[in-house]
C-alpha cells in the first residue's frame, strides 16, 4: 500500500527567505534533508547535532549554503543555550528531528538505562529546546515548530515500550504546546515518520517482541521512504504554507497509519 515510487525534490525557491530556523539531529537522515531543504530555500540553519564530525561534512559538501553547526546534546542545557546564541534574537521556526531507538524490549524486560536514554534524547531533548525557543518567538508574535513523532506515536506496534512511550509524549507536548500558543502567533505540529531510511538503527533485543511484532511489520509496513521525503513534510509544515494549522499530527507514513 502507497509504494514509494520515484521521488524528486522539488526547490521552492524563497520560502524560507529571511528565516532563521534550528533543525536537530542535522549530522543525518532526516534531520540532514530538513536542514538542506530549508538552506536550498533561502534560510539560515542553525545545524544541530550530537556528532561534531557529521556537521563539519554537512557544512563542507554545502559551502553555498547558509548553515551554522552547533554541536551538543539536546538534553544538556550548555547545548541548548549554545545553540540558541547561535541562531540570534530571532528564531522563526524549530525542528526537533533529533531522536534514538530503543531495543524493543516490552516493560517486562526493559533496563533503566534504555528507558532514561531514550526519554532523554525523544522527550527532555525537545522539551528543552522548545522552552528555550519559544519565549523569542512570543516576543515576535510568531513561529513554527515541527516535533517528530513517530508511527510508534500511533499505535503500539511499531517499538519497544521506552521509544513507544517517548513517541507519545512528543504528541502530548505538540498538542498542549499547541493550544497553549496558537492564539499568540505559533503553530505547533507533528510529523509521525513510517519506515525509513536513516541512520538509526533498529535491534531486537527481546525474543518476545520479535515472536509478536516481526509478523506484523513484516504483513504491513510499506516500503521506506527517503530521508529527503520526510524533509517534505516537515519544511511544508514549517513554512508559512502550513498557515491555519495547528496541533496536528501528520503520518509521513506510505499510509501504514491508514492499514
Amino acid at each position: 500500500m502507497g509504494e514509494n515510487t520515484a521521488w524528486d525534490e522539488v526547490i521552492i525557491p524563497g520560502r524560507f527567505e529571511g528565516q532563521t530556523v534550528i533543525v536537530t539531529g542535522a549530522g543525518s537522515g532526516i534531520g540532514k534533508a530538513t536542514a538542506l531543504r530549508i538552506a536550498k530555500e533561502g534560510g539560515r540553519v542553525i545545524a544541530s547535532d550530537i556528532s561534531r564530525p557529521r556537521l563539519e561534512e554537512l557544512v563542507a559538501g554545502n559551502q553555498d549554503l547558509d548553515l551554522v553547526p552547533v554541536a551538543g546534546d539536546v538534553s544538556q542545557e550548555p547545548d541548548v543555550a549554545a545553540i540558541v546564541a547561535a541562531a540570534g534574537p530571532t528564531i522563526h521556526a524549530l525542528a526537533n528531528v533529533a531522536g534514538i531507538m530503543d531495543d524493543f524490549t516490552p516493560i517486562h524486560e526493559v533496563s533503566d538505562a534504555v528507558w532514561e536514554r531514550v526519554f532523554r534524547i525523544n522527550v527532555e531533548g525537545i522539551m528543552r529546546l522548545t522552552r528555550a525557543v519559544v519565549p523569542r518567538m512570543l516576543d515576535a508574535g510568531y513561529g513554527s515548530i515541527v516535533n517528530i513523532t513517530s508511527e510508534a506515536g500511533l499505535r503500539g506496534s511499531a517499538a519497544g515500550v521506552a521509544y513507544t512511550a517517548s513517541k507519545h509524549a512528543v504528541i502530548g507536548i505538540t498538542k498542549s504546546s499547541a493550544v497553549m500558543y496558537g492564539p499568540l502567533g505559533i503553530r505547533v505540529n507533528a510529523v509521525a515518520p513510517g519506515a525509513t531510511i536513516t541512520n538509526i538503527e533498529a535491534k531486537f533485543a527481546s525474543q518476545l517482541a520479535m515472536q509478536r511484532l516481526g509478523p506484523l511489520m513484516q504483513a504491513v509496513i510499506p516500503k521506506p521512504a527517503q530521508a529527503s521525503q520526510l524533509a517534505a513534510s516537515i519544511t511544508f509544515l514549517l513554512s508559512r504554507d502550513g498557515t491555519n494549522v495547528n496541533g496536528v499530527v501528520l503520518p509521513s507514513d506510505a499510509g501504514w497509519s491508514a492499514i
